[in-house]
């Protein structure tokens, strides 16, 4: 089978390979992947930004069907629809995993980055992992489901979108229109704040739901624009999802005194800040990493209820052997989400 692979640390060291399929062990399933979406730290890997160890099969979100079921495994049968969480294995016993944090094990080791990932035709996966995809939700959805629990991890337990909160979120990327979409259903009041190249993305942020958009592309007055779309003193909870770090900066000045941050984005490296803001204006901060078990249940009923537009953010799909122009499109943030499709004969 083709794979795109992480072949050694340094920036690119990206190749199509051809692999021997795997096989499940006794706990396992194989699965066929239908579609895997590029995520921003999929670009973070290709750039070494990002903890990989390498050779290893890139990609963590995806959607697929059974094909192969290890000899302990009873409760999944080749030919059912599925995802699963990211977390090949954690340690089971530090102070994270027996919270329920397993996001957080310092020991966890991920599809994608330190095992072998969706960007092929079949993966292997822990059983233990699997999440069935509902009839409602076609296999081009659920392939979202991994960034859609994430957010809902983000944006609902950690973040704590409240209804008449007025929300501000910089980046109109997938994660940012999933969080968009989150806030609204929470009740919020949502501006998205982009740039001159985001046009088409806030355009789509509007057809999602987004009360207000903000191109702050040469505003020299930004606080004050944002202070009157919401008619208060700024925005009681800002969530930064585009990976940029004048885009933090941004946040600081918008967010208002007693208001909460959170980053959701991944920057790659260190940014500066003026951080003395969080004291001045005593502000609560949080970090959200990746997601927790019981996100992706949430995540697959919102789809499956309709409540939450995924299908809409699907812009682009390139099979395996066009990985670098998909990786172009996602570099130039063309479109909004990038998919592979492995079986599929462009």
């Amino acid at each position: 089978m083709l794979a795109i692979r992480k072949l050694a640390r340094g920036v690119a060291n990206v190749a199509v390979e051809e692999l021997p399929a795997p096989v499940a062990g006794p706990e396992e399933v194989v699965a066929e992947v239908d579609s895997a979406g590029i995520c921003g730290t999929d670009l973070h890997i290709y750039l070494d930004e990002f903890e990989t160890a390498p050779p290893v099969t890139i990609g963590h979100e995806f959607s697929g069907r059974i094909v192969e079921v290890g000899k302990s495994v009873r409760d999944w049968q080749p030919g059912e629809r599925v995802t699963a969480g990211t977390y090949f294995s954690t340690c089971g016993h530090c102070r994270p995993c027996r919270e329920g944090r397993p996001n957080l094990c310092p020991e966890r080791q991920s599809i994608g980055s330190k095992r072998d990932g969706a960007f092929a035709r079949f993966i292997v996966l822990p059983a233990k992992n699997l999440y069935r995809v509902p009839d409602e939700v076609d296999l081009e959805s659920a392939a979202l489901t991994e960034p859609l629990a994430c957010t809902v991890h983000g944006i609902l337990s950690v973040a704590k979108v409240q209804a008449g909160d007025n929300v501000a979120i910089t980046g109109p990327g997938p994660i940012g229109l999933l969080a968009l979409q989150l806030a609204k259903v929470a009740g919020a009041t949502v501006a998205m704040v982009g740039t001159d190249v985001d046009h088409e993305r806030l355009e789509l942020a509007k057809e999602l739901g987004a009360d207000h958009t903000v191109d702050v592309t040469g505003s020299s007055n930004l606080q004050t624009l944002v202070q009157d779309l919401f008619h208060a003193e700024g925005a009681d909870l800002v969530v930064e999802c585009s990976g940029a770090g004048p885009a933090a900066d941004t946040l600081l000045r918008l967010v208002r005194r007693g208001g909460r941050f959170c980053q959701m984005g991944l920057f790659g490296r260190p940014i500066n800040w003026n951080q003395d803001l969080v004291c001045y204006k005593e502000l609560t901060v949080t970090g959200t990493n990746a997601s927790v078990a019981s996100a992706w249940p949430r995540a697959l009923k919102l789809m499956a209820e309709g409540r939450i537009q995924v299908r809409q953010l699907v812009t682009h799909r390139f099979s395996l052997t066009a990985w670098d122009q998909a990786l172009k499109v996602a570099q130039m943030k063309q479109g909004v989400k990038i998919l592979l499709k492995p079986t599929a004969d462009f």
